[in-house]
């Protein structure tokens, strides 16, 4: 595992985008059909394991609004073990970086960083068709930050085909508001009849968020967001928000835009990936 103790590293926990994200319809079991492309952008949270003799499983500090028991990276800790047979306990200090409720996957994708990595540490060899159930039982989006790289989604997410994108730059806002994902997929004015596509029609520009009208019509600040971005081309809502994005060709005409930012909203600049790091950093080990 290189020359550097593995339970010394930190660990990468990337955030995403969702370029578009149509709603097709739903399952009996309460699931959305959706289809989307998912994009890596290079914010990540950051992740530290330290084992513990006790066989605890602990979080090193709690992440605001989350309870504990219901972070998904001590529950996928939890599940791994269970899974795999092991009996280690172990504490997940979670630096984190990505908004939390802003649809950028900070929790899924501290989620699978979580099972790929203590897969690794505890020796458990678990394929990766087996972690990724594992990830589907945690949640929708998780699965997609164990494959790797950007990906047309399908299912209520899980069904992942590999795409490649150009190079792009992206100004995301962050709206102050914390936006409950199950309220908004759950909410009658949702419209869920969106027609599928198939992979080949996905191009720059595509699409639309359709949970977006829904997230614009309870929060205004989201609304008031997207509205100030859109001086600078089409803008977008990632998953159930409430963070807005604009792509852009450059560094430059992105961060010239950040500059033009009123002094009430925050937002920073990412680049997107092709690759998740997690991904290339566990394969150089």
């Amino acid at each position: 595992m290189g020359k550097l103790n593995p339970w010394a590293r930190r660990y990468p926990a990337p955030a995403k985008l969702n370029l578009f994200l149509h709603v097709l319809g739903r399952r009996p079991d309460g699931y959305h059909l959706l289809q989307t492309v998912f994009r890596l952008i290079d914010r990540c949270d950051w992740l530290r394991f330290t084992p513990r003799a006790d066989g605890e499983i602990r979080l090193a500090r709690t992440i605001p609004g989350v309870a504990d028991d219901e972070n998904l990276a001590a529950r996928a800790a939890r599940l791994l073990r269970s899974e795999g047979g092991a009996h280690a306990g172990v504490e997940i200090d979670i630096d984190k970086i990505i908004p939390i409720g802003g649809g950028l996957g900070g929790g899924s994708s501290d989620c699978a960083t979580t099972l790929a990595v203590l897969n690794r540490l505890w020796g458990l060899g678990l394929p990766k068709e087996r972690l990724a159930e594992m990830a589907l039982a945690l949640g929708a989006d998780v699965p997609f930050f164990l494959f790797g790289r950007n990906a047309f989604g399908e299912g209520v997410g899980e069904r992942l085909t590999p795409v490649e994108l150009p190079p792009a730059w992206y100004l995301v806002l962050v709206p102050p508001v914390a936006v409950q994902t199950q309220t908004i997929f759950s909410s009658p004015e949702l419209t869920r009849n969106s027609k599928p596509i198939k992979m080949s029609g996905f191009s720059a520009g595509f699409g639309r968020n359709d949970l977006e009208p829904v997230v614009c019509g309870r929060h205004a600040e989201v609304a008031a967001h997207l509205e100030w971005l859109r001086q600078f081309g089409d803008a977008r809502m990632s998953g159930s928000g409430a963070c807005v994005f604009a792509e852009f060709a450059a560094e430059r005409e992105a961060r010239s835009a950040l500059s033009r930012m009123p002094a009430d909203m925050r937002g920073f600049v990412v680049r997107g990936l092709d690759r998740q790091p997690l991904a290339a950093l566990l394969e150089n080990e």
